[in-house]
């Protein structure tokens, strides 16, 4: 089986960083994989909020996880620092991916690279939405084909 490669784009804009909990480690010693992705979440949130947006409210609409692909590169520890970098692309008719480096801060080693695929959606309706215009305002991106 080939290895999975997630292709991050050149400009990554945002950046928060986030230490590694002792919740954070599993019976390996190290980040579990679940964890990770509750701080991809985390830092997904923080990008949004930077914007005035919330998964709830993007601008009229919310957001749902429809696709999830990691790679490990390194392990993490309790106590690490990571700086969670992210990036938003392939803006389209009602869907987004959100593309993620982690970077351990005291040594900047790549601990891992994701990408989310969001649908927008309409928690009422339970329906899915068209990309909010208000969300294309806010992150600057171009209307997609």
């Amino acid at each position: 089986m080939s290895r999975l490669t997630i292709q991050l784009p050149e400009h990554i804009p945002f950046s928060t960083e986030i230490p590694v909990r002792v919740d954070d480690v599993n019976y390996g010693g190290h980040l579990g994989n679940d964890a990770l992705v509750s701080l991809l979440h985390d830092a997904r949130i923080r990008y949004l909020g930077a914007h005035g947006l919330s998964e709830g409210d993007c601008g009229g609409a919310g957001m749902v996880v429809t696709e999830l692909a990691v790679t490990y590169l390194a392990e993490a520890f309790h106590g690490d620092n990571l700086r969670i970098s992210l990036a938003v692309g392939d803006v389209g008719r009602t869907r987004v991916h959100f593309y993620y480096r982690v970077e351990r801060t005291r040594d900047n080693v790549e601990i891992a690279r994701a990408q989310t695929g969001m649908a927008f959606f309409d928690f009422t309706s339970r329906r899915p939405r068209r990309t909010p215009e208000a969300f294309r305002a806010a992150l600057g991106t171009d209307e997609a084909a």
